[in-house]
């Protein structure tokens, strides 16, 4: 994906950006390059690939939650800052916990966050399970089946917040075995299924909240 189809895309997604905006994503490629070769952050390094499967695919959270008018946002298990370091990028306005229990991707993330001028945002050395806090929406991409990674976030969704999987092929995962059991304690309120421009693999945003408040 080239930049000129990064933005066209984000624009069939509601997302604008600016040119200093554009030029923190091209620094943060920078920082993601160097610091893959001291510690395991990705095993994609190819800019347009980086571009289409990292900074696109993380800003595709905006086609479930309205994004400029949310004020916390957390993302567990964060890695190498996908979808969080994206998202506060392309919407200044939230303020972002970053949570990972790495403590190297922790360095890295200071790190960026330093070189990108970014405020309002923070990462945090823990384990999603061991964490406290309450935001408006939770998030955590490509980390753990799903069954258990409620147990990782739930408790970290406000009481009108919500969670949002960012997954790939969500069908072998969310069974409708599994679907009835979370849906037993939390509320699936959406599944957004499509695919990445281009490739076309398969994503998935499953949208849950407490159930008191549906």
């Amino acid at each position: 994906m080239t930049r000129e189809e990064f933005l066209i895309e984000l624009e069939k997604i509601n997302i604008s950006l600016t040119d200093e905006q554009l030029e923190q994503l091209e620094l943060f490629y920078k920082l993601l390059v160097e610091w893959n070769q001291k510690i395991n952050l990705t095993r994609i390094v190819d800019k347009e690939e980086v571009y289409l499967k990292h900074f696109y695919d993380s800003l595709t959270l905006n086609k479930v939650v309205d994004l400029k008018n949310t004020k916390t946002l957390c993302d567990i298990g964060t890695g190498a800052g996908f979808p969080g370091i994206v998202l506060k990028i392309a919407f200044p306005n939230l303020k972002i916990t970053l949570v990972d229990s790495l403590q190297k991707r922790i360095n890295y993330l200071n790190e960026v966050i330093k070189e990108l001028n970014l405020s309002n945002i923070e990462a945090i050395h823990v384990r999603g399970e061991d964490f406290k806090g309450s935001f408006d929406v939770v998030t955590s991409r490509a980390v753990a089946n799903i069954e258990k990674l409620v147990n990782y976030t739930m408790h970290l969704v406000s009481k009108d917040g919500v969670f949002v999987a960012m997954k790939g092929d969500i069908d072998n995962e969310l069974t409708p075995e599994v679907e009835k059991k979370l849906n037993k304690k939390y509320k699936i309120i959406k599944i957004d299924k499509f695919l990445l421009p281009k490739e076309t693999s398969k994503r998935s945003l499953v949208v849950m909240k407490h159930k008191q408040v549906i």
